[in-house]
């Protein structure tokens, strides 16, 4: 399979687990117990396709791409695609599908579930949702432990609410960071802004923290 990289990534996402279904010779991606992903493999354990789940009209977009990408083999043709192993799909394409994919699966899980995950995922993590390094952050350590420690509820957000930026990656949309949204940056990490920076020191900071994320994404 051309896709070596894809274990890794995929188990870089919070909360997922995989398994090998032995009857079919898959090995399944899951979030929350819920499948998202599968290597399909032959007698040989080669790998001969990756299926994912999309949505509907996402997967038929893609399916008119590339000829590589097919309705899912031996799954619900409506909701499931499956990509050659060996085909001619870029890595940044389906490095894409099967975030859309797991972002699916992780929102269809309730509300608690999803919190649970990713807070789980969180707790060691200083770099926020956003991009930002809490580590380097003067308020790290006094009055404020870590944007991830305290889920978006820092010093200078409303009292009791989580910052917008948060808020919206981690609760509305079940993101793990802004990586995961093609927004990047948007209007609210653009409206959300230390005072005490100067405009070119804004715009070096906001520049750091979208090339933070996306090095991230990649990895």
């Amino acid at each position: 399979m051309k896709y070596d990289w894809m274990d890794g990534f995929l188990m870089a996402r919070p909360g997922v687990t995989k398994d090998l279904q032995e009857e079919w010779n898959w090995i399944r991606y899951q979030i929350g117990g819920k499948m998202f992903a599968a290597i399909c493999r032959d007698d040989d354990n080669k790998p001969y396709y990756i299926t994912l789940k999309l949505d509907p009209i996402e997967g038929e977009f893609w399916r008119g791409q590339y000829e590589d990408v097919i309705p899912g083999y031996y799954m619900n043709k409506v909701h499931w695609n499956s990509v050659k192993a060996d085909g001619a799909v870029p890595d940044d394409v389906l490095k894409d599908m099967l975030l859309k994919a797991y972002g699916l699966v992780l929102n269809s899980l309730p509300k608690k579930k999803r919190k649970e995950i990713m807070e789980e995922a969180a707790e060691n993590d200083l770099i926020s949702c956003c991009g930002s390094d809490c580590a380097a952050c003067y308020c790290y350590g006094k009055m404020c432990k870590g944007c991830n420690a305290c889920c978006g509820k820092v010093f200078h957000a409303p009292e009791g609410k989580a910052c917008p930026v948060y808020d919206c990656c981690r609760t509305k949309n079940g993101f793990y960071s802004c990586a995961d949204c093609d927004k990047l940056p948007c209007d609210l990490i653009l409206g959300t802004r230390d005072p005490k920076m100067t405009d070119e020191e804004f715009a070096k900071s906001v520049k750091e923290r979208v090339e933070r994320l996306k090095g991230r994404k990649a990895d």
